[in-house]
């Protein structure tokens, strides 16, 4: 069953709000999200026609990623990933993809960092490491993790695929917003992985791996860090669109203490609500503009090169971070009833300033990458792009 933004907007996202503050309590998705999720045919959209996917062009992932925020940021930070990663695995080799979809799609956390290391071993390699930020992985039936692999002389970055039951996970996961994406740290110690479930960092950036020949479809050819950066920004931008929809809502009925008067006879606060709409609709418009040009890329055969992977990054972190600044600026004007925990909109900045703090959204970074490159300056070959 093909999942497009129109078929996230009803019930499926009023059971994620209705479950926000008890997937916050409990530090992860509760089983009923997970259910649903598996139901909604989200998880594979981006799933291989061949493994029953729907195959879909790499762009339809955002809107329902978006929408779901409208529900629950942390919701849907976790099955946007779960769902980006099934993806990840379609650019492994043919070998691999047969054995991980073999029932179709699958929860794979993925985190990318290479903080492990695989040595040559046979035909494979033994891997060890630990790392953290796994979004999801209490769920996990696979996780892809990145790691350091060959031999002394001649490492090179890989990401490498094991099955959940060859970690183990240590709860670390006590943060002051995202609490439910339940991204606890993994630990592995010596475990085999044979050499077919690995797969160069470096074609995977590049858009060039295994699986962009095996299927003959577009979206397989999408460069990783502009694809994940723009997934990540999804939750932020739907975050904020709902916090401008419940202060909007506020306004109706909020009279303002000691002078009595309401809120929404108040030009600032108007002022407010009208400034948030238009930055919305300018992010929106920036997304757009950014999508469809790597789009046009990828469709045409075009090798997408470095300074517009940066720019790419570069626009989903300015998707992030002015999504922040609107949050903070209509919570300013709520009031301070609004951070009683009770209130989603606490709970909305909490995520949101806990999305910025993301790698890939590093403002700095990734707007010196972005000008670095425009002008001809030399970056560093391993550079997040």
């Amino acid at each position: 069953m093909t999942t497009t933004a129109a078929t996230l907007t009803g019930e499926f996202i009023d059971r994620l709000a209705e479950r926000a503050a008890h997937a916050e309590e409990l530090r992860r998705l509760p089983a009923a999200t997970i259910d649903d999720y598996r139901r909604s045919g989200l998880a594979g959209l981006l799933l291989p026609a061949r493994y029953g996917g729907a195959q879909a062009e790499f762009p339809e992932i955002l809107d329902p990623i978006r929408r779901m925020a409208h529900g629950c940021a942390s919701s849907a930070w976790t099955l946007g990933f779960y769902t980006l990663h099934n993806w990840m695995l379609a650019l492994f080799g043919e070998q691999v993809q047969d054995e991980v979809f073999a029932s179709g799609p699958v929860l794979c956390p993925a985190p990318l960092a290479p903080t492990g290391r695989g040595v040559p071993d046979g035909d494979g390699i033994r891997l060890s490491g630990r790392w953290s930020w796994a979004t999801g992985v209490m769920d996990a039936d696979w996780i892809l993790v990145g790691a350091i692999c060959g031999p002394d002389d001649a490492p090179y970055p890989a990401l490498v695929l094991l099955p959940a039951t060859d970690i183990t996970v240590e709860d670390v996961w006590h943060t002051a917003g995202m609490r439910a994406t339940g991204s606890n740290d993994v630990v592995i110690e010596g475990v085999w992985v044979p050499q077919h479930r690995l797969v160069k960092v470096a074609d995977i950036y590049s858009g060039t791996a295994p699986g962009a020949a095996l299927h003959d479809a577009s979206a397989y050819r999408w460069p990783m860090v502009p694809a994940l950066a723009l997934v990540a920004a999804m939750p932020a931008l739907g975050s904020a669109e709902r916090a401008a929809d419940l202060f909007a809502e506020r306004l109706s009925r909020r009279v303002l203490a000691y002078s009595g008067a309401a809120q929404k006879d108040q030009p600032a606060a108007q002022i407010r609500l009208g400034d948030a709409r238009v930055r919305l609709r300018a992010l929106h418009g920036l997304r757009d503009a950014t999508v469809a040009r790597l789009q046009d890329a990828v469709e045409s055969g075009e090798r997408i090169g470095r300074a517009v992977r940066a720019e790419a990054r570069a626009a989903a972190a300015h998707v992030v971070h002015e999504s922040r600044a609107v949050i903070a600026d209509l919570l300013e004007a709520s009031g301070a009833s609004v951070h009683f925990v009770d209130n989603p909109l606490q709970r909305i900045k909490r995520d949101v300033d806990i999305i910025c703090g993301h790698v890939v959204f590093d403002y700095d970074v990734a707007r010196e990458l972005a000008g670095a490159l425009e002008v001809g300056v030399k970056i560093s070959p391993i550079s997040m792009i």
